[in-house]
């Protein structure tokens, strides 16, 4: 297991180099995005005005404060609590991010399916895992909302975080088709044999 430290943007080589089990830490820029973002941009064919190139982006709805826009608020908004969700129900959204916006990480909770893992693999990308129950941590690594698009969608807008030390994060899933998830399911269906055996129940 290494431990790497990437500056936003990255590159697709700099991707290719991470492998299931790293850890990343992600500094500078993030965006946060969530499932009536992905549908407006994707189903609705409304384009978002952030170049996503290069980037990474965290299935997140946060928890935002609406305050005078300032120097340090220059959105207008200040971050209470931004955690992550589930990404599972966003896993048709992972191809096009990629391939119509050239995002590289995709950050969230419980992992993604079959058609990401390729495009992962296709593209060069890789999912970053969260744990639940983070929140609070997670709200430290932002420094502040830097600005926001598809606003008429609080919270589901695209949000343009300023981060600092963002991690450390788990690559569960990476560039060259290994996914830690492939053990997990293995486990859980050797532990159910086990236990339906121990009842007597075939499996």
């Amino acid at each position: 297991m290494t431990e790497h430290t990437i500056h936003m943007p990255c590159t697709e080589e700099q991707i290719r180099e991470l492998k299931a089990g790293d850890t990343v830490i992600l500094e500078d820029w993030l965006y946060g995005i969530r499932d009536a973002t992905q549908i407006h941009m994707f189903d609705k064919g409304r384009k978002a005005k952030f170049d996503l190139n290069g980037h990474a982006v965290i299935h997140t709805a946060p928890n935002v404060k609406k305050v005078p826009k300032s120097n340090f608020c220059p959105a207008g908004y200040e971050s209470v609590c931004i955690g992550t969700t589930t990404s599972q129900r966003m896993e048709r959204f992972t191809r096009p991010l990629m391939q119509e916006y050239g995002v590289r990480m995709v950050i969230g909770k419980g992992g993604l399916g079959e058609d990401s893992r390729a495009a992962f693999k296709e593209f060069g990308g890789v999912y970053l895992a969260i744990i639940g129950g983070t929140a609070a941590l997670e709200t430290t690594w932002i420094e502040r909302i830097t600005d926001v698009d598809l606003e008429d969608l609080n919270p589901e807008c695209l949000w343009e975080f300023k981060i600092n030390h963002f991690g450390p994060l788990l690559v569960a899933m990476d560039a060259h088709g290994g996914s830690l998830y492939d053990g997990v399911k293995k486990t859980a269906e050797d532990r159910r044999a086990e236990a339906l055996a121990s009842m007597g129940v075939s499996s």
